[in-house]
């Protein structure tokens, strides 16, 4: 799919409950955390006042001469997340790298580009990585299968799916399905996850979590360098996404809303 029809490739109601764009980098191993946590909230408080960090808790058990253990507890900062003051869109600088996080309503990657962008210009200021190991672009959807009279045919919503063996009549009360899988051309890798949560009201919810990622390190840390990358596993998510789904489960995200 080139990129123009990824513009195309809108859903007025869209079942993305969490996208989540990662940068995976090597950081300078000197690289003061606590430093680059104090500029990043100066950087930005504006659009990202909320923060939160995220803590590595560690013990250790050292052996002494009389038999006895000296136990040890250490914490260690691993991650800053910046929240909107809604919390429904975030940016979380990492020891392993960048990660833009945007929560339901979502409205499609091009609306959050030019932030991603921003927010990854700045981390390179403040973080100063070395080199990117890998882009992600992970979606996490929230499907709502209408039953029918408590049942539903499974086959009318996925072209791709689980299927039970063929004995005893049996039928399905939920599942658990997942799939890695690589893209020879581009060597850009998906996970693809699905999973059926309890009923809801007169609906199934599926939950479909799809991971795309690059297959290799990119050059250099310039956004120039990364959208491209970003823009081919976005192909690819968008391509695993509708050869899921059937025509009929499409049109729950154009002709209603959820």
């Amino acid at each position: 799919m080139n990129q123009e029809n990824q513009k195309n490739f809108n859903l007025p109601f869209s079942p993305i409950v969490e996208a989540v764009i990662d940068i995976d980098c090597d950081l300078p191993p000197n690289l003061d955390f606590h430093q680059v946590e104090k500029n990043a909230k100066a950087a930005l408080a504006e659009t990202y006042p909320k923060t939160r960090r995220q803590m590595l808790h560690a013990q250790s058990i050292t052996p002494k001469d009389d038999q006895s253990f000296d136990i040890g507890i250490h914490q260690n900062l691993q991650a800053i997340q910046f929240r909107s003051e809604d919390e429904k869109q975030l940016t979380q600088y990492r020891k392993a790298g960048y990660s833009f996080n945007r929560l339901s309503p979502y409205e499609g990657l091009d609306k959050y580009l030019p932030e991603i962008e921003r927010t990854w210009n700045l981390f390179v200021d403040i973080a100063k990585p070395v080199k990117i190991r890998k882009i992600g672009l992970r979606t996490i959807n929230r499907i709502l299968l209408p039953l029918n009279q408590g049942a539903l045919r499974l086959e009318d919503y996925l072209a791709t799916g689980p299927e039970l063996p063929r004995c005893h009549n049996l039928t399905f009360t939920g599942f658990l399905n997942q799939h890695m899988a690589i893209d020879p051309q581009t060597k850009h890798q998906v996970t693809i996850l699905m999973s059926t949560q309890p009923i809801d009201g007169n609906s199934l919810p599926l939950i479909l979590d799809i991971d795309a990622f690059s297959g290799e390190p990119v050059k250099d840390l310039q956004w120039e360098s990364i959208q491209p990358v970003l823009q081919q596993i976005r192909a690819l998510k968008n391509d695993v996404f509708k050869s899921i789904l059937t025509v009929k489960c499409l049109t729950l995200f154009t002709n209603q809303q959820p």
